[in-house]
């Protein structure tokens, strides 16, 4: 069996109210997501249809309506049910999960945070 083959989406940036802070929820900020689907592409890749293989435009919907629902305090919360709702598309072995907060309230200059997950069934593709 092969290992398992990668569909990364990265830089989805998407407006959402997350944080522990009021005004954090009350003014919001972008949020930036970027995904690693661990997938099996061999048989997209033989049959060239899109019915065999993850469709990374139907993720991204997914993932958007995550981050701009309901508020969370925590990106890793975030990053959980991103994860949990990716991982429910046919197909998705694992899935690698960074939220960006690019944004965040720290008072010292900072390029980014993030906090980075990964999901799945470790077994896979082995």
């Amino acid at each position: 069996m092969y290992p398992l083959d990668e569909i990364r989406l990265e830089g989805l940036r998407v407006f959402g109210r997350h944080g522990v802070f009021a005004h954090e929820r009350e003014n919001g900020q972008d949020f930036v997501v970027d995904l690693t689907l661990f997938v099996r592409a061999d048989t997209a890749a033989r049959s060239d249809d899109v019915m065999d293989t993850v469709h990374y435009g139907e993720v991204a919907e997914a993932v958007a309506q995550i981050v701009a629902g309901e508020p969370v305090n925590l990106i890793e919360t975030l990053a959980q049910r991103i994860a949990d709702r990716v991982l429910a598309f046919s197909g998705v072995q694992i899935v690698r999960v960074t939220v960006h907060k690019p944004q965040a309230p720290i008072a010292q200059k900072f390029a980014d945070v993030s906090v980075t997950i990964t999901r799945g069934d470790a077994g896979a593709g082995s």
